[in-house]
């Protein structure tokens, strides 16, 4: 029986390691390839109707049009978002695009870990000891059983936030267009004008760019916290750094930021940082940011690779959904 054949682009190590392992346990012949997929390196999936694509490149038409032309007819891209990929392109070329799902956990963890830091002011605590400042000075913190917690979206993620939150006695409420978890659900206006943190879970698609608009961000509970671990876009940040500078709200901590594709997940230590937001954010004191890790755990990451090979064996089956 012939052996499925999937390309695997923009594979570092650790994912290659493990694709190889566990493509030989589903009959799988992997071609793991480095670089991340372009019109130019779109050759190296020849034979292959099936690809693997990470969420750290933006996937346009010329790609597209490219992988077409060299058979390719699958793309499952590691991760639960497809914004990174032009969907109205893939489809107009008969592409099928599928995503993955993983474990909820590693960013439902992350997130709790970042409303627990920016809470308990743990960006300057942690600056200052560096330099030997041991101080109490202004880092006294707050308690989550005395706060209120607004999830907005309450898909995979969102529930597995709010059933960790339940253990620390917090007020939460919830919004969503589907409600389906075990939650107080309000409007959304009552949500952002409720909540001192508001963390997002909601996918970026044209309705949720820029969901905490500048409107919405004014409208936010005095000295509320803003947590990220979606989408960059998700939040307008020119507006959002206006409101940390001027001190309507308390802190953010974002793990997504807008513009990050070109400077997250490279080492930029000598090079020049074009990303103003970026910048200005990384100076303010309430301000967390981290290279979009979240999801990044071993049980994750074996989640991910296996699921990408069970969705391009099911392709070539005919049973993907």
């Amino acid at each position: 029986m012939k052996r499925t054949g999937i390309t695997i682009y923009g594979c570092d190590k650790d994912e290659a390691d493990m694709f190889r392992r566990y493509s030989s346990r589903y009959g799988v012949e992997p071609t793991i390839i480095k670089a991340a997929v372009s019109a130019e390196n779109a050759a190296l999936a020849s034979g292959n109707r099936c690809i693997s694509v990470s969420h750290k490149t933006e996937i346009a038409l010329p790609t597209l049009r490219a992988l077409k032309e060299n058979g390719v007819a699958y793309i499952s891209t590691r991760s639960i978002g497809c914004n990174h990929i032009d969907m109205e392109a893939a489809e107009r070329l008969g592409i099928t695009v599928g995503n993955v799902a993983y474990s909820p956990d590693s960013v439902a963890d992350y997130t709790l870990m970042l409303m627990l830091m920016s809470i308990r002011n743990a960006k300057p605590v942690l600056c200052r000891a560096d330099v030997h400042d041991y101080n109490l000075g202004a880092v006294r913190g707050r308690e989550l059983r005395d706060l209120t917690v607004g999830i907005l979206g309450t898909g995979r993620i969102g529930q597995a936030v709010i059933n960790r939150l339940k253990g620390f006695g917090c007020r939460i409420l919830a919004y969503d267009l589907l409600p389906q978890a075990k939650a107080e659900y309000v409007t959304r206006d009552e949500l952002l004008r409720q909540s001192d943190i508001l963390t997002l879970h909601t996918p970026l698609t044209a309705d949720t760019y820029h969901i905490l608009d500048r409107k919405r961000i004014q409208s936010l509970k005095h000295g509320a916290f803003v947590i990220n671990t979606g989408r960059g876009s998700l939040i307008d940040t020119e507006a959002l750094i206006e409101a940390l500078e001027n001190g309507r709200l308390g802190g953010v901590a974002l793990d997504v930021v807008e513009g990050e594709e070109s400077i997250f997940y490279h080492d930029c230590t000598n090079k020049p940082i074009h990303n103003q937001l970026l910048l200005r954010l990384q100076k303010l004191p309430n301000a967390i940011v981290t290279p979009h890790t979240a999801f990044y755990t071993d049980h994750a990451l074996q989640d991910i690779v296996e699921n990408t090979i069970r969705n391009c064996v099911e392709f070539e089956r005919g049973k993907h959904k």
